[in-house]
């Protein structure tokens, strides 16, 4: 449901609120603590700047930071930034639920609760708690931590070498 676009900006975005320094932060900066290029980051951030949830200061003490308190913006906010308006899939189009069809109704219910539950969660709660604990501190990957967005490539000697079909060529040896 959420694109990677998405997620970046909340990695992004909980990123700048956990910065105790109050200055804006350079996206270069921002980018290399979530293992992301800085120009996707600088992508993300236009969106989110477009959308009043960052605040850009040019210049070379400038950077970004969050456009308001962190209690204030919501994960809908940060959705529809990135990836537009949330639709639902309704069967028809009218005003009310009265003697649609039950898809019609549970699509409706569907679009309720996820917009609900994204209105309700802000940048302020995920600055709370951003990383793992207890005991999934170990066992559950996490999207806001820091390795989250570093693609690690495997050593030459964990690589699957190219067989000859996958390289084109026929192979020499009937299947078995």
């Amino acid at each position: 449901m959420l694109t990677k676009t998405t997620v970046t900006a909340i990695r992004a975005l909980v990123h700048i609120g956990l910065n105790r320094h109050g200055e804006p932060l350079s996206v270069r900066r921002i980018a290399a603590a979530l293992g992301e290029s800085p120009t996707y980051t600088a992508k993300v951030a236009r969106r989110l700047a477009r959308a009043g949830v960052l605040r850009v200061h040019r210049g070379v003490l400038g950077g970004i930071e969050l456009g308001r308190p962190a209690d204030t913006i919501t994960l809908l906010e940060i959705v529809e930034a990135c990836q537009g308006t949330i639709l639902a899939d309704f069967c028809q189009k009218t005003t009310t639920l009265a003697g649609t069809c039950a898809f019609h109704v549970a699509s409706a219910e569907l679009h309720q609760a996820i917009v609900g539950v994204l209105a309700r969660w802000t940048v302020a709660q995920l600055v709370r708690r951003p990383t793992r604990s207890g005991l999934h501190r170990l066992s559950v990957p996490c999207l806001l931590s820091p390795q989250a967005g570093r693609h690690r490539r495997r050593p030459a000697r964990e690589r699957r070498p190219v067989t000859a079909a996958a390289s084109g060529e026929r192979s020499r040896h009937p299947a078995r």
